[in-house]
């Protein structure tokens, strides 16, 4: 509903910045200390009008036209140079009714996103570094379909790379071993074949020509690496799954080299580009960035940055915005992209670049071995979830147990990927991530059980929670707050659909849980007078969709119970 307040608000202040004359640019409305909604406008009207901003604000605010009925504003008024605006009565009883579906969102058809993230090479499992990436891609797919966009969400596959190619000339020779996870069967025989071809230089041309005939579309050799890159496939899609990443669709680099979009893009930037060559190797020198961009090998075959600009080319044709999760290693190559396919006429993606995850036991390398799976990540977590959830609960089954250890697990491990800007680096702490006093998925998870245990306990009692009441009876400091930090969920969401940046919603979901704590430590619920227990049950109910709807958000289960 604070959505609906922020909306009417710039409304009434564009009508009455047009009857006092003012030409501006934005209404400049932000959250207030002082008041539901402040805005800064007379600032920048000061310079041009030639007036204090305090007079302007007193200027706009006697233009401003409230209207009487069907508002959720009760007052504006200026307070130097600021015009400060107040939520009215109505404004709580509507946060509740728009909550619990009473009152309907209006319906807003928006633009088609394809989103792209994860897209690890297929030679091995998902490990920490992925995870980050993957769950920052799903929460903020989730963060815009929300919003009302159409949202695909795709994983770029890189099946003709060397490292693939050094998987499927490791299976020629070693057998995968079947009784382990496939995506780590790949990664044993991805790991054995390295060592061999580092023991043995001279073998590096087999898997070289492996490459060429793989782009040229030798159908012995196209079937050999279908069947590798699958069977890595099918272990990543069950760790999603696990990890509760929303389905995706798998596109592969070699589509767009066989069917002549990879050639076509080379042609093309030949005649566009600053060509450069060294040898038989053919370079573009993109304006601003020093590193030339290699775009044909010298022996004629394409690499992955050239099958890239085909890929987003492609996307670009599909869609109406194209976004890109990537890592911190990746911000020279999304550089060189946008510059590239600017040259294309080609609009660029919108990028979302994340700092890297790190763990005591140090750096990851799949290639030498060195990698802490997504899978044992999960493992260790969820292991760590049950012997707290032992000690507390042994009132419980052994399913049940396993089951809330599962949630509170992944929901931690979810948690604690997007809990920070993406810009910033983490170090996963399993302690931290897993203690209810840090304020993680587990308190917020917690919150959400404890609203359910006073809805469950009420009906019990024969207190069912009514249509019946009236928000007006809720007066107390912490019923207010608690009431408003619902009302801005969904402007939580809009702002992390404009800005990209799913920390917002992490630290939202906190916020409410916090609050609704204080509201639960200040309001007895069940022992209220008959009214203000109505009111206080509808509030509880609305609670608990709150934090149901926040953590689907981000993609972490509400369990009933902890």
């Amino acid at each position: 509903m604070f959505l609906e307040f922020k909306k009417e608000v710039e409304r009434v202040l564009k009508e009455a910045l047009e009857k006092a004359s003012y030409e501006y640019k934005g209404v400049d409305l932000e959250e207030s200390e002082h008041a539901d909604l402040a805005s800064r406008i007379a600032f920048s009207l000061a310079r041009p009008y030639k007036k204090s901003p305090a007079i302007i604000a007193e200027d706009i605010v006697n233009h401003l036209a409230i209207p009487v009925e069907n508002t959720l504003i009760a007052d504006a008024v200026a307070v130097g140079p600021y015009i400060n605006f107040f939520v009215n009565d109505s404004f709580l009883q509507k946060t509740l009714q728009a909550i619990t579906g009473e009152i309907a969102p209006p319906e807003e058809k928006r633009e088609k996103i394809i989103l792209e993230h994860t897209s690890a090479n297929p030679d091995g499992p998902l490990h920490i570094g992925h995870l980050r990436n993957a769950i920052i891609g799903d929460v903020l797919v989730r963060v815009l379909k929300r919003a009302g966009y159409e949202v695909e969400t795709q994983y770029y596959l890189n099946d003709m790379g060397r490292q693939i190619a050094v998987v499927v000339w490791g299976a020629e020779r070693l057998a995968y071993d079947e009784t382990k996870k496939a995506d780590h069967a790949v990664a044993d025989v991805y790991i054995a074949a390295n060592r061999m071809l580092e023991e043995n230089s001279e073998l590096l041309d087999e898997v070289g020509e492996l490459m060429r005939r793989y782009e040229a579309g030798n159908e012995e050799v196209v079937q050999k690496y279908e069947a590798a890159v699958q069977k890595c496939l099918s272990g990543i899609q069950t760790s999603f799954e696990r990890l509760n990443i929303q389905q995706v669709v798998f596109v592969w680099e070699s589509e767009f080299a066989r069917r002549g979009a990879v050639k076509e893009v080379i042609e093309e930037l030949k005649q566009k580009g600053d060509i450069k060559r060294e040898g038989a190797a053919i370079l573009l020198q993109l304006e601003g960035i020093e590193k030339a961009l290699v775009i044909q090998r010298t022996d004629g075959t394409s690499l992955y940055t050239t099958r890239d600009l085909a890929y987003h080319r492609w996307k670009g044709k599909n869609c109406d915005r194209v976004i890109d999760v990537f890592g911190k290693d990746h911000e020279l190559v999304s550089q060189q992209l946008a510059k590239a396919l600017e040259l294309l006429g080609v609009k660029s993606p919108e990028f979302v670049i994340f700092a890297f995850v790190s763990l005591p036991s140090g750096s990851l390398s799949t290639r030498a071995g060195r990698y802490i799976s997504a899978d044992e990540l999960m493992e260790k977590i969820e292991e760590q979830a049950y012997t707290e959830v032992d000690k507390r609960r042994s009132d419980l089954d052994e399913s049940k147990k396993r089951e809330i250890a599962r949630k509170v697990g992944i929901g931690a491990l979810r948690y604690d990927m997007v809990k920070v800007s993406p810009d910033k680096h983490i170090v996963f702490d399993f302690d931290d991530a897993l203690d209810i006093e840090k304020k993680g998925a587990p308190f917020i998870q917690y919150s959400h059980a404890r609203a359910y245990s006073i809805l469950r306990a009420a009906e019990e009692k024969g207190y069912a929670v009514s249509e019946d009441y009236n928000a007006a009876l809720l007066k107390e400091p912490s019923e207010i707050e608690l009431i408003r930090k619902l009302s801005k969920l969904g402007n939580i969401i809009e702002e992390a659909s404009a800005n990209l940046k799913v920390h917002q919603v992490a630290k939202s979901a906190r916020e409410l849980a916090e609050t609704f704590n204080l509201f639960y430590k200040d309001c007895p619920v069940l022992t209220a007078e008959a009214e203000l227990r109505k009111s206080r049950l509808a509030l509880v109910d609305c609670a608990l969709i709150g934090l149901r709807d926040v953590l689907d958000v981000l993609g972490i289960e509400a369990p009933d119970e902890m």
